[in-house]
């Protein structure tokens, strides 16, 4: 592997303050160089959740028993053992040959570690908290116990409609700036492996919210296991590894890593096998892109490189990286590098930025100083 870095092209602060700081205006424009103001909104909702549930006391729900449950799914011993399987199958059969300790790898040890520590109490806070919001604020979703309906349909109905509701906040991930902040750093990996399932900025888990709804609707006539949301969890874990594995006949029910690595591609739409852990969301709103030889095998992250990634640099920096990816959403708008996340091909702003989303000219790393460097991996 070689690459060649070409000097520095033009510097972002050279950009017209019109295109970086577009419809702002007075002191509201002046802010808006220094940060993106929208992404505090996703921030104030959080807190004003997590604000609810502690004067409510979560609904009288048990914070600890709760958080305990939740530790379980994320990294319990049954999930571990199972991330480890993944693991070993990565190595077996890779979709692309990587370093046992690859960069991307190491990079997402620190977001498994982040996860199993802050992130387990935050998601309980807030699962708490909206649980109790919406039963007071709607009641009348809340439905009682239906006697013709056994207890295992109603758990089946909220795992499928729980999936939906995930595929759903997935789509408004990729369809609305504000959220696809937090959101694009998922896709930022390069070196994807099961371990890429805690690459998520811990807000981005308020706009999954949504599929709470579900379960709390048909509370009373049933509720999801530990167990169920357990294998869950190691569909949407084995789809992310770096495995050249399909389903066979069942991939037109259930994601596989060779469907979902099409979600990743570096050098096509986004907004595509948006699903969980079932196709049939996509397939019904004729988002679907099954998997080929030519996929399979297909880079992935983002191009351009509008976020800092731990490739970009001779040295991986992992904690200084690490930082800077969780701050990122609150960083101003780029006029080069934050491009909307829908197909490529749609963005006017800069023909060049065009065409490196199709993949036509070299990816550019864009530095914390504003200047712009192209590497040519071969």
């Amino acid at each position: 592997m070689s690459s060649i870095v070409v000097s520095p092209t033009r510097s972002l602060a050279s950009a017209p303050a019109a295109l970086r700081t577009r419809g702002a205006s007075g002191p509201r424009r002046a802010l808006s160089t220094r940060v993106y103001l929208p992404a505090f909104s996703i921030a104030a909702v959080a807190i004003v959740l997590v604000g609810i549930g502690w004067s409510s006391r979560w609904g009288g729900a048990n914070f600890a028993e709760s958080m305990t449950s939740l530790r379980v799914i994320v990294v319990g011993p049954i999930t571990l053992a199972i991330l480890g399987v993944f693991l070993v199958v990565e190595r077996m059969h890779p979709a692309q040959r990587r370093p046992l300790f690859a960069r991307g790898y190491r990079q997402d040890l620190l977001y498994t570690v982040l996860n199993a520590t802050l992130v387990v109490p935050l998601v309980t806070a807030l699962t708490l908290s909206f649980s109790e919001v919406v039963r007071v604020s709607l009641p009348w979703l809340v439905l009682a116990r239906i006697g013709p309906v056994p207890r295992w349909g109603a758990i089946a109905v909220i795992f499928v409609v729980m999936d939906g509701c995930n595929w759903l906040a997935h789509l408004a991930n990729h369809r609305f700036r504000m959220l696809w902040r937090f959101h694009e750093l998922h896709h930022s990996q390069e070196d994807m492996s099961v371990l890429t399932v805690f690459r998520t900025h811990p807000l981005i888990h308020v706009s999954y919210l949504i599929a709470l709804i579900p379960g709390i609707v048909l509370l009373a006539n049933g509720a999801v296991s530990t167990t169920l949301l357990v294998i869950y969890a190691g569909i949407v874990a084995f789809e992310h590894s770096n495995t050249n594995l399909g389903f066979g006949p069942l991939g037109r029910i259930f994601v596989s890593p060779n469907y979902h690595r099409i979600h990743h591609k570096l050098d096509g739409p986004q907004d595509v096998n948006l699903g969980f852990a079932l196709t049939i969301w996509d397939q019904l709103f004729h988002r679907a892109v099954f998997p080929t030889e030519e996929t399979i095998r297909t880079d992935t992250g983002l191009p351009g490189r509008p976020l800092i990634v731990e490739q970009a640099s001779l040295r991986p920096r992992h904690l200084s990286v690490f930082a800077a990816q969780l701050v990122a959403p609150f960083r101003p708008l780029n006029y080069l590098t934050d491009l909307s996340p829908i197909p490529a091909g749609t963005h006017c702003l800069e023909g060049e930025v065009d065409r490196i989303a199709q993949g036509s000219v070299p990816r550019v790393d864009f530095t914390a100083q504003g200047t712009a460097e192209a590497r040519v991996v071969a």
